[in-house]
Parts: C-alpha cells; structure tokens; sequence
C-alpha cells in the first residue's frame, strides 16, 4: 500500500496535476485570464465533452523545420508527442476556432487587439513595480526580461505558466511562451500577439503582432480568454 500510494504521489508531482486557478484579471470593462489556458483546462473541456481537435484527428500538429512539418503524435495532450512534464503547460497545437469555441463554453471570448495590448502594455492596476497607466515597450515593462523567448529566459520550449513571473497588470507570459489567438481577422487569417518562445524579445512588442491562417495549429500558439463579467 505504501508503495502503491509513494507511486501516485510522484505521477501527482510530476505531471503538476493541482489545484489550479486561471485566476480573471480586470482590465478596464473586461477581464482577461491571467495565464495562458493550460493543458489540464482545455483536456477537462475535451474530456467532459469529447472533443477532439484537429491535431487529434490528423494524427498530429505542425513545428517549423525545412517548411511545416507535421509530427506525428504531437497535440494539445503530448505537445512533443510525450507526456508532457507539467499540464500546467499552454494548451497548444489548437486553431482559432477551437480556441474560440473553448472561450464560450466557460461564457468567455477572446480578446479583441486593442484588449490585448491595453492588458499587455499598459500598468492600469496598482503596483509597486510598474508606473499607473504608463505605456510600456513590453510585456515585462521598460526593457524586455524575464520572458521565455531565446534571448532571455530561453527554455527552448514551452513552460509550465506557474513557473514563469508576473509581469505588465500581474498577466503572466503575454510576452513569449506561445502566441495567442486574437479575435481580429482579415480574410481567413486571425491575429496571434506575444510571440513564442522560439522567437526573440522583439517580436513581443506590440508591433510583432502576427496574422495566421484561422485554421492553423502548431506547437507555437495557445491562447487565454477575455470576459465581459
């Protein structure tokens, strides 16, 4: 028995299953979740209501090689086609519309540019460390740091969104880990901002904002929602 429950006890520990909360920060007249939407978040979604993305039933998500390359295996569940080592890990391998569809089925959306970028760049909440309503360059103020990006924090990967600091309004990782989906569109592409952790800092201004096909999905891209209430 002892055996049985030390086995558990390190499987709980090591895929960081715990009590979680993507706590809402308001930002103005809306909310916006403070981390990325995680790996155990969407899989509760896709579980209660069993949902499969597109990545699932493609039999895999996309990563940039010689062009984009599919890897077999590779979802929102085993990211890198394994375990992944926390699901508190952005969900990824996700297009805009099921991302979109996730945001309404816990009475969310996603965010809007200008929503974005008012919760990424500007310090409307009180802080000790940034200036009240003071625009900054990026996410984690004045000066890019402490964002996983490959000239900072540089994990080479993803990480677990509780490992990662606060930064502009306490949002955790609107600058580097993944790109998140956007609610603006132009034709059949929607907006991804933040940039990804295989991109440098200066794609996390605000200016490095990107548009990808709707229906795209690669280890790269994530998203978090944005509430009206």
């Amino acid at each position: 028995m002892k055996i049985f429950f030390s086995f558990y006890f390190l499987l709980f520990l090591s895929t960081g299953v715990h009590s979680f909360e993507n706590t809402k920060i308001k930002i103005g007249n809306f909310l916006i979740n403070k981390y990325e939407i995680t790996i155990q978040e969407f899989q509760a979604y896709a579980d209660t209501n069993n949902y499969k993305t597109l990545a699932e039933l493609n039999g895999g998500g996309y990563e940039w090689g010689a062009g984009w390359e599919k890897r077999n295996g590779w979802n929102f569940r085993t990211p890198y086609g394994s375990t992944p080592e926390s699901l508190l890990e952005p969900a990824v391998h996700i297009n805009r519309f099921e991302a979109e569809q996730y945001c309404k089925s816990i009475n969310g959306r996603l965010p809007t540019f200008d929503e974005w970028t008012k919760a990424a760049y500007q310090q409307l909440l009180p802080s000790k460390k940034f200036e009240t309503n003071k625009i900054y360059t990026y996410p984690s103020g004045a000066k890019a740091e402490h964002m996983n990006t490959q000239d900072l924090l540089a994990f080479n990967k993803h990480a677990d969104v509780t490992k990662l600091p606060e930064g502009i309004n306490g949002l955790v990782a609107m600058g580097g880990n993944v790109w998140e989906w956007i609610a603006d569109t132009k034709n059949n592409d929607s907006l991804t901002a933040g940039a990804s952790w295989w991109y440098d800092s200066g794609k996390t201004k605000k200016s490095g904002a990107q548009y990808k096909p709707s229906n795209f999905y690669a280890i790269y891209v994530g998203f978090r929602c944005a509430f009206d209430k």
